[in-house]
Order: C-alpha cells, then sequence, then structure tokens
C-alpha cells in the first residue's frame, strides 16, 4: 500500500484523548482481553505520562512493556494500575523495554526488586545502560558539556544547560537489562505472539513490538500520533541517527496495517503507514527549513543555525534540556544534510557548515 492511498489516522484511544485535552491523566483500560494500558506520570515533563502495558499471561502473572518514570507517583500509579487489573508488582514475570530512556526503564529495576522478573531489550540500549550504569556522574556531565562545546556553544552556556550532576545520578542507576531481544525475537510472553522490532533512532536499540495474535503494534516513542519524537546525537552516538530514523520509519510503514497502534505517549491510533509518511515529510521539511538557514547563514555552528530554525516557542525561551535537545536534534539534521551531499562541514573540533 502507498502513502497516498493508505488510511488515514484515526484517534481510537478516545479517553487518553479526551484526558489530553483536559491536562489529566487518562484511565487505566482494557485495550484487548487480558491487555491493559496503565498511565504512569513523568515529572515536570510537557509529555505528561508514559502508557505501560501489562499482559495477562497463561498460566497466570503479568508481563510489561514498560514502567514509567522512577518517582514516587510513578510507583503509585504503576502499582495501583496493577492492582485495577486484578493484579500486583509481585505477578510481574517479565519486563519489556522498548529503550533506555528513563521514562520508560525507570521503574524496572524496582519492579524487578519487588517481583523477581525479567527485564530485555535490545543489545543496542542495553550496551549503553551497562555503560552508565555505575559510571561517575560528574564525569558524564563534563561529556556532554565538551560535545555542545564542540557543536558551537561557549562553555559557560555548555555547563549551565547540561548541569550539576546530581541531576544525572539516577541515570547510572537505571536497571541492566537481564536479557538481549534482537530484531524478529518473540518474548517470553506466554500465551501471547509478541515480536520484537528494532527500529533504531531515537535510540540505537528502540524496539516496537508485533503482536500477531490479535495484530496490535506497541510502538514505544517511534511512531507517536501527534508529534515527532525527538532524534539527536549524543556522545558516542550513532553517527548519522536521523538517517537510521527514516529508514525504520519506511520499514515500520511498509509493514502489513496494524489492527491498532499501542504508543508510550499520548493516545492510541490507527493508519500506521499515514503517520509515517507524515513524520517522514515533516522530517524532509525540516531538512529544507535547515539547509534554507546554512544558504542564509554560512559557515554557522550546529548550535548558531538551531536558533534559526522553527520551535514551538520564540528560541530566547528555549534553555537548559530544551535547548540541549534541540541543538542536538539540528546537529543530526545536519549530518544528514552532510551525508546527501547537500551542505559541507569544515573539519576541525567544531563544524562549520555551508551549502554544498
Amino acid at each position: 500500500m502507498s502513502s497516498s492511498d493508505a488510511p488515514a489516522t484515526q484517534v481510537t484511544g478516545t479517553a487518553q484523548h479526551a484526558a489530553w485535552q483536559a491536562r489529566e491523566l487518562p484511565p487505566v483500560e482494557e485495550v484487548r482481553p487480558g491487555l491493559w494500558s496503565i498511565p504512569v506520570p513523568i515529572p515536570h515533563n510537557p509529555l505528561r505520562y508514559v502508557s505501560a502495558y501489562a499482559f495477562a499471561l497463561d498460566g497466570g502473572g503479568l508481563g510489561l512493556v514498560d514502567c514509567g518514570w522512577e518517582h514516587e507517583e510513578g510507583w503509585t500509579a504503576l502499582t495501583d494500575g496493577l492492582a485495577a487489573v486484578g493484579g500486583g508488582v509481585a505477578d510481574v514475570r517479565g519486563v519489556l523495554v522498548t529503550h533506555l530512556h528513563f521514562d520508560h526503564l525507570g521503574l524496572a529495576g524496582r519492579v524487578r526488586e519487588a517481583s523477581g522478573a525479567w527485564i530485555a531489550m535490545h543489545p543496542a540500549d542495553g550496551d549503553a545502560v551497562r555503560g552508565f550504569s555505575g559510571r561517575d556522574a560528574a564525569a558524564a556531565v563534563e561529556a556532554q558539556v565538551e560535545f555542545l562545546v564542540g557543536l558551537g556553544a561557549d562553555r559557560a552556556t555548555a555547563a549551565s544547560d547540561v548541569g550539576e550532576p546530581d541531576r544525572w545520578e539516577r541515570f547510572h542507576r537505571m536497571a541492566v537489562p537481564d536479557h538481549d531481544l534482537q530484531d524478529g525475537d518473540v518474548a517470553d510472553f506466554p500465551g501471547w505472539s509478541l515480536r520484537a522490532v528494532h527500529t533504531p533512532g531515537h535510540t540505537p536499540g528502540h524496539l516496537c513490538f508485533a503482536e500477531e495474535r490479535t495484530g496490535v503494534l506497541l510502538s514505544g516513542d517511534h511512531v507517536l500520533p501527534r508529534i515527532s519524537p525527538n532524534i539527536s546525537t549524543n556522545p558516542g552516538g550513532p553517527t548519522d541517527p536521523l538517517r537510521d530514523y527514516l529508514g525504520s520509519l519506511a520499514a515500520v510503514g511498509a509493514r502489513p496495517e496494524p489492527a491498532e497502534v499501542l504508543p508510550a505517549h499520548e493516545w492510541r491510533f490507527t493508519g500506521l503507514t499515514a503517520r509515517t509518511a507524515e513524520l517522514r515529510a515533516h522530517h524532509e521539511a525540516r531538512l529544507a527549513e535547515l539547509l534554507a538557514a546554512v544558504r542564509a547563514h554560512p559557515g554557522s555552528t550546529p548550535w548558531d543555525l538551531a536558533a534559526h530554525l522553527t520551535w514551538s516557542r520564540p528560541w530566547a525561551q528555549y534553555e537548559r534540556g530544551m535547548r540541549v535537545f534541540a541543538v542536538t536534534e539540528t546537529d543530526a539534521h545536519l549530518r544528514l544534510l552532510a551525508s546527501r551531499g547537500s551542505v559541507v562541514g569544515t573539519a576541525g573540533p567544531v563544524p562549520r557548515y555551508t551549502a554544498a
């Protein structure tokens, strides 16, 4: 099916959508027999919550896909949600993690401690978590500051945006996975056929999960109904993450249309092929805008060029984490333009770009 004749996206998580508009936490919902969505709030974050998915397993017990951000409000929401479906944390047998970000992996260690459950994720993200584990937060901060300086930031601004090491401590306490899941592997969730689909881009090891018995796709952060997930460069990360993401979008969009898409944020929807086409078009438009900015401001750094792009609010209001994400996302788009031959970056510690 081509993108032109693919069914348009439709909101199916109407309760989630209504709660979003009302700025409330949505309810726990049984989205298929034996499969529930459980919203877990994210503190001080515009995404508001993560949808963890609980599966009733043959022979008893529960399986989880994602867990939520580690904090007491999140833990209460997760445990109350499991109680609402007739179980508890002690019933969890295994946790599948779509990717390494703290709002997905954060509570997995606490779940494992309370239940003895195993944790599984793609080895690309699992290896990154192992690298984070026990690492000195001050060293991680310095690495991030150096990375931003290498994108054109002055050191004082970079240090202010990255923040103090105590902001980073929690990322070095995340649960190291027990098992690896490769593309095509079927998870050990008895009674379900939950197949891993490797979709790098948002992170190197991002996984979606295709449930082949019901036809639903758990899309994690790879495909969301309203927003485009952040695609950024990182110290030691992939050299061209946006190319990876666009390739993953094309591959997922070419799959048979799922019965419903169950994302990690916002609301459930149908029309995956159309949504992947929208996201690809969004990035092509963004690349065109960035190329125009390079032509208008030749010799600019990624840090400088971010200020010339359209964002959700005026650039002067961007600071700290929001500015870091914006600049590293700009860098990801510049790297793709460079790999396409549209721009040329100078050699040296800080690249400066001109149109090819």
